[in-house]
């Protein structure tokens, strides 16, 4: 077993942008994990309505 592991893990979440408003969207996080344990996220990104990949830094979520 590795002590340090990458894993990437997707989920749908619904975020907010200011021109579409709020939107469902796949959210693929990049997480560093220590003996399974998440640590850090790494990068995360979401795929858009029309299948583009964008950084979730442009948007923020929707309370």
């Amino acid at each position: 077993m590795r002590l340090i592991q990458v894993k990437r893990e997707t989920i749908q979440e619904n975020r907010f942008g200011p021109k579409m408003g709020r939107l469902n969207a796949k959210v693929t996080y990049i997480k560093k994990r220590f003996l399974g344990i998440p640590v850090q996220t790494l990068h995360k990104y979401r795929e858009t309505y029309y299948g583009e990949v964008k950084d979730c830094k442009e948007c923020v979520l929707a309370k």
